[in-house]
């Protein structure tokens, strides 16, 4: 970045907002964070030094002040885009709001700046085609928290230029990101459809009684994911036969065929499934429940950030 630190226009102070704003300034970037609501300004500023002080704790950040000192707020999107090297934007989840706000920011961000989208799962094709500077947006979709878990998910529309999705992962990993390239649009990108297919038989297993919800919980905490903290599904079929993954396919995927030609229905999301679930599940959390879990589920995560840091 030279002596000059770059200048990042984050649109939207919520959860994600904020969380970029940090992974932005801890790597010295300056950041203009934008939010029309005053109570997401008034509270953005205290939260994200808070979370940065806790990040110092385990030795990821050096200085959480300075850091903090690189982050100012403002309420428009012009004041945020303009002269900035690069716009994230975090609006809401719907077409409509990101159809504005890509338009509003479009037209005042400088013209070499990129333009990514924190989008969970709708594609850029669906609110960039009419955009004169199309070519330079992209979708950059993020696991929340993204100041804690490092996947980005880069996706283009069909006009995205290849320049600007190279410069996209140039800079993700710049930020100690863990860019990945979606090579072509598919609602809900890698990491949601991956998970969605968890979710989708978690549902059934515990919804039809063949596993209580906390059970299903500790299979993946204690089974699965401590394996998958340290490497993916074809890397661990790969150490699970011995002659590899096409050893592994010859002896193992009759069942896996079996099962997915009855994969879940789209119903185990709705009643009566989800109600035996939530019947099994209990009490659920209060707000003030739910903010503690919250801080110690940060916490976890930073603990093990660290600890895979050391070990590389």
């Amino acid at each position: 970045m030279g002596d000059t630190p770059s200048t990042v226009g984050i649109v939207g102070a919520g959860l994600i907002g904020r969380s970029w704003a940090m992974v932005f300034a801890r790597a010295g970037w300056r950041v203009r964070l934008m939010d029309s609501e005053p109570s997401q300004r008034a509270a953005a500023p205290e939260l994200i030094r808070a979370a940065l002080e806790d990040q110092t704790r385990h030795g990821l950040i050096a200085d959480a002040a300075a850091a903090s000192g690189r982050i100012s707020m403002t309420e428009s999107i012009e004041s945020a885009v303009e002269g900035a090297a690069h716009v994230q934007e975090c609006g809401p989840e719907t077409v409509e709001a990101k159809l504005a706000l890509f338009r509003a920011i479009d037209a005042t961000a400088p013209a070499d700046a990129l333009i990514a989208s924190s989008s969970s799962a709708i594609v850029a094709s669906r609110f960039t085609e009419a955009l004169p500077g199309r070519a330079r947006c992209l979708v950059a979709h993020p696991v929340n928290p993204p100041h804690l878990v490092p996947v980005v998910e880069l996706c283009g529309a069909p006009w995205t230029s290849p320049a600007a999705l190279e410069k996209a992962h140039a800079l993700y990993a710049s930020l100690g990101q863990a860019p990945i390239l979606v090579r072509r649009e598919i609602e809900g990108f890698i990491l949601n459809r991956l998970q969605g297919a968890l979710l989708a038989e978690a549902f059934r297993l515990a919804g039809e009684g063949y596993v209580s919800p906390a059970d299903l919980d500790t299979t993946i905490k204690d089974g699965l994911g401590l394996r998958w903290c340290f490497m993916g599904p074809f890397e661990t079929i790969e150490l699970n036969a011995p002659g590899g993954i096409p050893d592994y396919c010859a002896r193992y995927t009759g069942f896996f065929k079996r099962v997915a030609a009855e994969s879940p229905s789209p119903d185990v999301y709705d009643a009566p499934n989800t109600t035996r679930i939530l019947d099994a599940w209990g009490q659920g959390l209060d707000a003030r429940e739910h903010a503690e879990k919250t801080r110690w589920r940060d916490g976890r995560l930073a603990a093990l950030v660290a600890h895979k840091r050391g070990q590389q």
